[in-house]
């Protein structure tokens, strides 16, 4: 499938800020199942943009200006997706899966969550595999897709209690039980071709990778209760939403800050519209 994606991220500042640095990891990568075949990155001013790969080897854009009210970054491009059953191959692995088991402030568990994928651990005790596809449909039905109650620093314990969130808690949960039940995981940003025919998107998607033994990485959307298809383009990973964010960073001076964040995911020269699972 080929997938057109077109991201843009616009800041106002009132009075304008007096210097910005932001971090963008906004560019994918190719590997088995995902071929970058268009991609180009845009902004607004005159900005020095300089290139680097981060420790886990996603692509990271630093921007750096000096004083200045309106800020937009334009990224798209089409991407080839082929479904591989949820299973992630020819990526750049540079750590192993062990450093994955590390908790962070987003991805920590309370003894409601752990006693939850206790439970579903007990049920599979041999089978990892079928504990994740467990503790993803049980994420799904434990919790209501709602945008109103969190935000980019509310934590999986946060979203388990409120049984409420975004693409973004459903994978912090989900890391969160997974590596609780042993099972090392983490967070991946990117875009997904939605089956309501809606092309407009609010945001970028979410989701996790586990790792399986003599599997290797599996991506699980629990949002959408599904693994990975070729409806997922994927972007940037980390141990949690901040180390895989599409653009992060800080300004110095200013007022008010104003953030716009506009996303198309389409099937690109389709006539019609493409059917898969719904987000």
């Amino acid at each position: 499938m080929r997938l057109r994606i077109s991201h843009t991220t616009s800041y106002r500042y009132e009075p304008p800020a007096t210097g910005v640095i932001q971090i963008l990891r906004m560019t994918p990568g190719s590997h088995d199942g995902q071929y970058v075949a268009e991609w180009q990155i845009d902004v607004s001013t005159d900005s020095r943009l300089d290139m680097h790969q981060d420790a886990f080897g996603n692509v990271m854009h630093v921007l750096t200006h000096g004083p200045l009210a309106d800020l937009t970054i334009n990224v798209g491009g089409v991407i080839e997706t082929h479904d591989t059953g949820g299973v992630l191959k020819g990526t750049d692995e540079r750590f192993p899966p062990g450093l994955f088991l590390r908790a962070t402030s987003l991805t920590d568990v309370n003894p409601a969550m752990a006693n939850f994928a206790n439970e579903l651990r007990a049920e599979s005790e041999h089978d990892a595999l079928g504990f994740l596809h467990a503790l993803m449909t049980q994420i799904n039905e434990h919790m209501t897709f709602d945008e109103d109650p969190t935000n980019s620093g509310t934590s999986a314990v946060e979203a388990f209690t409120l049984k409420r969130g975004v693409c973004q808690d459903y994978a912090h949960v989900f890391i969160a039980c997974a590596r609780s039940g042993g099972i090392p995981a983490r967070f991946v940003s990117g875009h997904f071709l939605r089956s309501d025919g809606m092309v407009n998107q609010a945001a970028g998607h979410a989701w996790a990778e586990a790792f399986v033994p003599n599997l290797g990485w599996i991506g699980f959307d629990p949002a959408n209760s599904i693994c990975t298809t070729d409806a997922h383009a994927r972007v940037a990973i980390g141990l949690d939403y901040l180390g895989a964010a599409p653009v992060r960073g800080t300004r110095y001076g200013g007022g008010a800050e104003t953030l716009t964040v506009t996303v198309t995911v389409d099937q690109a020269g389709r006539p019609g519209q493409w059917q898969s699972q719904s987000q």
